[in-house]
């Protein structure tokens, strides 16, 4: 039983990571976006949300859907799972300011989502 949970805190962790790195992804490419056009070309590209996108729904299914077996509460994956909309909305917007407050707002979403699971399961 503990090596199931030390799993599932591990898939949390990772996940908190993921959105971290996202939520500096966003950050950065902003700011790099208003001051050097060009560079900022290649951190927007779609592909590169694409794919961060479904490593994130990946991580979630698997790290929120266990512990919703373990422990029974859908909080966390309701919250999760909510934050992955908002991300998977922000991709339908013009690149600018509204879809950076989006990605950022979803990415934080599903990192707690993530924390209130990892929380749940002690």
């Amino acid at each position: 039983m503990s090596s199931t949970l030390s799993r599932s805190a591990l898939l949390d962790r990772l996940a908190i990571g993921l959105s971290g790195l996202c939520l500096v992804h966003c950050v950065a490419s902003a700011v790099l976006v208003a001051v050097l056009a060009s560079a900022g070309g290649i951190l927007v590209d779609h592909r590169i949300h694409e794919v961060g996108l479904i490593i994130a729904m990946v991580l979630g299914a698997a790290g929120l859907g266990s512990g919703v077996l373990r422990h029974g509460f859908m909080m966390p994956s309701a919250v999760g799972a909510l934050g992955l909309g908002v991300m998977a909305g922000a991709l339908t917007m013009p690149h600018d300011a509204g879809e950076v407050v989006y990605t950022i707002v979803g990415v934080l979403l599903v990192a707690l989502g993530h924390d209130l699971n990892r929380r749940a399961n002690h």
